[in-house]
């Protein structure tokens, strides 16, 4: 789970991207999950594009891909989706979150 300043921090990102795939009338499959897990493995955060044709709603697919990835929605913007994994390999590495600050009680 990222935190709030984590996300804003990732919005700034994604919104220099350009969408990397598209969802469209076949939905999601395992091999779009497959070809996403992959890429947020190299990239950590991604764009995709949900058309029209997709018979679910931009919503409804970031759901379902986040919970299919095990991965964070950053955005859903219209119908752009932001996805958000930390690769498991520390040298792949990309993206450094912001840290939380502790308050002290």
């Amino acid at each position: 789970m990222i935190s709030t300043k984590q996300r804003a921090y990732l919005r700034s990102l994604v919104a220099q991207m350009v969408p990397i795939m598209q969802i469209g009338k076949n939905g999601i499959t395992d091999n779009l999950i497959a070809t996403l897990s992959d890429s947020l493995e190299a990239h950590e955060l991604i764009k995709l594009t949900v058309l029209e044709t997709c018979p679910v709603t931009p919503r409804e697919a970031s759901d379902a891909l986040c919970e299919a990835l095990s991965c964070d929605a950053v955005q859903t913007i219209g119908r752009k989706i932001s996805l958000y994994r930390q690769a498991s390999d520390p040298e792949k590495r990309k993206i450094v979150l912001p840290r939380e600050k502790r308050s002290a009680k």
